[in-house]
C-alpha cells in the first residue's frame, strides 16, 4: 500500500487515468497537474495548478510516457495551460523525492542531474516494453490497413531493428502472412532474425532491400529511412515510424517524393489506453511501494 504517500501527476494521456485509478486505490495522496479539463474525479486526487503545488512534501513525480520535450515542456492533454517542469520546482522536493518518465531526453537528463535527483525511465524495463509492444503491434496493423488499398497477407514488409518492438512487430506480420525482412547490424539480432524464420537484412544494404517494398516499418529512434532509401522505395510504399520523436525518417524528402510516411509514436496510447495505463500502473505502484518517502526514509 501507498498509504500517504505524496505524489505529483504531471500532464499526460488516457494512459495517466489508469495510473492515477490504481495509487489512489492504494491510498496515494494525489496532485493532479494538467488535468482541469478532466471531468472524472478521483477520491484522494486533487486538481491543481504548478505554482500551488508544495513540492517539498512531495515524494514522487510522475510523467507522461514521453517525460518532457528539449524546453522542459509536459504533454497535458486535459488542459490548454502550458506546463513545464523546471529546476526550480525539483529543487524544492526532498531529496529522496524520485522522478518516474517512459523515456528521457538531454533536457531532462541535465535537469536531473543538476537537481541531485533520480529519475526511473519505465520503458528501460523489459517487462514494461515487452508487454508494451502489444498494443503497439495491434496499432501498427491498424495504420496498416488504414493506409494501404492490399491485404497485409502477401505484402512484402521491412521491419527496421530487432529490439523489443520490432521483434514483436516482425513475427506478428509474419504470422499474418507478409514476407517479412528484418534489418538490423548486430551479429546476434542477424542470427535471431534467422531463426526467426524471416529474412535477414544488413542495416547497410537497406537501399537494395526496400526496392521492392510494401511496407516499411522503422523501430530505430536514428535517422535510417534516409532520402537515399526512400529514392529506392517504389512509390506506393507506405512508411510507419514507431521510433519516438522526431522518428527515423527523412519526412521531408519522402513527401517531396510522394511517399506516404506516418510518425506514429506513443500507438498503445492511442489504441488501448486502458491496457498501456494498467501496464504502467502496476509497475509504478511496485516501484513506489519500495521508495523512501516523507518521514519514512529506506
Amino acid at each position: 500500500m501507498l498509504k500517504g504517500m505524496k505524489i505529483a501527476v504531471i500532464g499526460g494521456d488516457a494512459r495517466q487515468l489508469e495510473i492515477v485509478r490504481k495509487l489512489t486505490e492504494q491510498e496515494a495522496i494525489l496532485s493532479l497537474i494538467g488535468f482541469e479539463q478532466l471531468d472524472h474525479a478521483f477520491t484522494g486526487a486533487t486538481k491543481e495548478k504548478i505554482d500551488n503545488v508544495d513540492f517539498s512534501k512531495i515524494d514522487a513525480i510522475i510523467l507522461p510516457v514521453k517525460g518532457t520535450d528539449l524546453n522542459g515542456q509536459v504533454d497535458t492533454i486535459f488542459s490548454n495551460e502550458k506546463v513545464f517542469l523546471t529546476k526550480e520546482i525539483l529543487e524544492k522536493t526532498p531529496e529522496h523525492c524520485t522522478v518516474y518518465s517512459g523515456i528521457t531526453n538531454e533536457y531532462l537528463n541535465l535537469l536531473i542531474k543538476e537537481t541531485n535527483r533520480k529519475l526511473v525511465q519505465l520503458f528501460d524495463r523489459d517487462d514494461v516494453a515487452i508487454l508494451n509492444s502489444i498494443p503497439t503491434v495491434e496499432g501498427t496493423i491498424m495504420m496498416a490497413i488504414q493506409h494501404t488499398d492490399t491485404t497485409i497477407h502477401g505484402s512484402k514488409v521491412i521491419v527496421l531493428g530487432l529490439g523489443r518492438v520490432g521483434m514483436s512487430v516482425a513475427r506478428t506480420f509474419h504470422a499474418l502472412g507478409a514476407k517479412v525482412k528484418v534489418a538490423a547490424n548486430q551479429s546476434e539480432h542477424i542470427a535471431r532474425i534467422i531463426e526467426m524464420g524471416l529474412s535477414p537484412v544488413h542495416l547497410d544494404d537497406l537501399q537494395i532491400a526496400v526496392e521492392e517494398i510494401d511496407i516499411c516499418i522503422n523501430t530505430i529512434p536514428h535517422l535510417v529511412v534516409t532520402s537515399d532509401v526512400i529514392e529506392k522505395m517504389p512509390l506506393h510504399t507506405l512508411v510507419l515510424d514507431l521510433a519516438s520523436k522526431p522518428g527515423g525518417t527523412d519526412f521531408q524528402y519522402a513527401e517531396k517524393r510522394g511517399v506516404k510516411a506516418l510518425l506514429a509514436p506513443s500507438l498503445p496510447g492511442i489504441v488501448a489506453p486502458k491496457t498501456a495505463g494498467n501496464i504502467l500502473a502496476d509497475v509504478l505502484a511496485q516501484l513506489l511501494a519500495d521508495q523512501p518517502q516523507q518521514g519514512k526514509e529506506k
